[in-house]
């Protein structure tokens, strides 16, 4: 579709010195001249000058910053003009069943490959030698699960998800599904953000039961090899968990945090997003990761701060109490 059109459909009619055939929507980062990008936030103004991108949805007041190669789209509210935009490209997430119940097609499953009972598979879904498939697993289009998997009870795996080898993935646990992404319109009504990216697993990964790891707005999630996932724990979209991290039960990950290898967050630790946090550093459970960390620390407590100044606060805390009482 025309840029010209897609913008006549959502009810903007900015001026357009160059009109063409939209491939995607796509980070400044990562886009190219048949690609539409857009800025939010003033910190991103400083990616233009390198970007490739055909077009960027900008506020009138930012313009000024848009090289001569970029078409500056200038509207009252970016995110929402994106989150609308984003529609055009949405992607079904399932098809018509290839291979239920063990009924035989032309899947592409490996040697010693076992799939139980009650297990869909959609299409174009590859499954190498010496998995596991247990009863009640959904697996949805696209999918490429490598070598000596482990896939329990009821999980689901939304399309285009990329496994690596080894990998367990225990029961009731989402992989792939929505970010929670939403535009607000001047009358508070939300315009829900397509998340046409996808999730990437690595290998020798372990995720608990009952995990949901969303997918990117655009480009992928990614656990990276090694990591091990407790259960009930939530990965929000574009999250990269690094190699070899420990990631205790009821952590939550918001959109777009990042970490580095070795990182350890207890139990019910929490993070803003668009936060990293550095390699080998350690969470304590519950501690609230509102900043970027950096490495070979530990930290701890709500505000988060260093761990021996958050234990020495609390020892003090303590004994102020027990003076009062």
């Amino acid at each position: 579709m025309k840029l010209s059109e897609m913008l006549q459909k959502i009810n903007l009619q900015p001026s357009i010195t160059r009109d063409f055939e939209v491939a995607t929507l796509a980070p400044l980062d990562h886009a190219s001249q048949n690609d539409i990008s857009y800025i939010d936030q003033n910190k991103y103004l400083k990616n233009l000058s390198t970007s490739q991108a055909g077009a960027v949805l900008i506020r009138e007041k930012d313009a000024y910053a848009v090289p001569s190669h970029i078409q500056a789209i200038v509207v009252s509210d970016p995110h929402l003009a994106f989150a609308k935009l984003s529609h055009f490209f949405a992607k079904p997430q399932f098809c018509s069943p290839c291979f239920q119940d063990n009924d035989a097609h032309d899947q592409n499953i490996g040697k010693n490959t076992i799939v139980m009972p009650h297990v869909f598979l959609g299409k174009n879904v590859k499954i190498d030698e010496g998995c596991l498939l247990m009863p009640g697993v959904v697996i949805s289009d696209n999918v490429h699960i490598g070598k000596n998997c482990k896939i329990f009870p009821n999980v689901v795996i939304y399309r285009d998800t990329q496994i690596g080898n080894n990998v367990y993935i225990h029961a009731g646990s989402v992989i792939g599904s929505d970010g929670f992404g939403y535009a607000h319109t001047q009358m508070g009504e939300h315009i829900k953000i397509e998340h046409n990216g996808c999730v990437v697993i690595e290998d020798d990964v372990e995720i608990g039961a009952n995990n949901t790891i969303d997918r990117a707005v655009f480009g992928e999630t990614r656990i990276k090899k090694g990591t091990k996932i407790d259960n009930l724990v939530q990965i929000g979209h574009n999250c990269v968990v690094g190699e070899h991290s420990l990631i205790v039960s009821q952590v939550g990950l918001a959109g777009s945090t990042t970490t580095g290898r070795n990182v350890v967050m207890g139990g019910q630790a929490g993070t803003g997003g668009h936060i990293h946090i550095g390699d080998f550093t350690q969470i304590a459970g519950r501690g609230a990761v509102g900043k970027n960390l950096p490495p070979n620390t530990k930290w701890g407590g709500h505000p988060l701060m260093e761990l021996d100044e958050w234990m020495k606060f609390f020892v003090t805390l303590r004994r102020m109490v027990k003076k009062k009482d």
